[in-house]
Parts: C-alpha cells; sequence; structure tokens
C-alpha cells in the first residue's frame, strides 16, 4: 500500500505526466517530427526522452536495479523515421506504468539499488528525492512542450486574462 507522502508526490508526477501527453494531443505525425528550435529537439524526441532517460533511468535502473543499456550523448532523442509516434506514445505509458509499480513497491525512504558510476560526486537519493527530481524534470519538458504547440498551432496549455 502506497503511503500518503508517496500518493501525493505520484499524483503531482502523474500530473505533469499528463500535460506532456496532453500538450501534443491532435498534432500530426509531421508535427510531432518538426524542430523549431535550434537544439533540433522534436515534441517526439522529448518524449522518447522522457521514456528512456527520465523515466526508465531513475525508476527501473536506479530505483529497482534493473540492468539496463544506457543511451549515449542524444540517442534517445531521437526518433527513426520508420518509427511511428504511436510507438513513442506506447514506450512512455509503458515506462510510466513500470515506474508506477516500482514507487508502490518500494518504500519512500529507500535508497537506489544501482547508481550509476558518471553520478560518483551526485550522491545516491532515497525514492522520495528521485520523484521529485522526476517531477521537476518532466514539468520542465512539459513547458517546452507548451511553448512548441503554441508556437505551432496557437494551442495554449495555460492563458493568461486581464
Amino acid at each position: 500500500m502506497i503511503d500518503d507522502e508517496t500518493q501525493a508526490l505520484l499524483t503531482s508526477l502523474n500530473a505533469q505526466r499528463e500535460h506532456v501527453l496532453g500538450a501534443l494531443d491532435g498534432l500530426s505525425e509531421d508535427e510531432l517530427r518538426r524542430a523549431l528550435l535550434p537544439s533540433g529537439w522534436t515534441p517526439l524526441g522529448m518524449v522518447r526522452h522522457l521514456a528512456l532517460d527520465v523515466e526508465r533511468f531513475w525508476f527501473r535502473g536506479a530505483v529497482a536495479g534493473e540492468p539496463l543499456t544506457l543511451t549515449s550523448g542524444d540517442e534517445a532523442w531521437r526518433v527513426p523515421a520508420e518509427v511511428p509516434g504511436a510507438a513513442i506514445f506506447g514506450l512512455y505509458r509503458d515506462e510510466i506504468a513500470r515506474a508506477n509499480a516500482i514507487i508502490a513497491a518500494t518504500p519512500i525512504d529507500a535508497r537506489p539499488k544501482w547508481w550509476p558510476d558518471f553520478f560518483a560526486d551526485f550522491p545516491p537519493r532515497p525514492l522520495r528525492r528521485t520523484i521529485l527530481h522526476v517531477i521537476e524534470e518532466t514539468a520542465t519538458h512539459a513547458g517546452h512542450l507548451d511553448a512548441f504547440r503554441e508556437l505551432t498551432d496557437g494551442t495554449q496549455w495555460l492563458v493568461l486574462t486581464e
């Protein structure tokens, strides 16, 4: 059973995940593959990054200690032309479901079962702080996707009125 703190964190994390998916709802395959900024990221690449470098890495890799093949550089951000957008959204939803199962089965103070060597100067954190980190990263990228969407077709997630 999930305690109140874990449930509150999971509710916040799920809201950010839904924000990511909602910001992209209704975009065409071409729009999902379009880069608007000089950095070259695309919405599908962003979702793939969130699936592999965020959800999979932190929850399956670090928290649960599952052996993973890590992506390197910008590899996770690249979506091959033959991979449909629906497959990337399916990957993200699958990683979310797996992460939620790991969160539900792990005490909030549990230390990670694996910690990458490249984070040697960054101490391992308990599940609580891992969830907070993933909320932060997901919310940041949701904001990027909001800007992409507004620039693409004018759709706004947050509308300011006088």
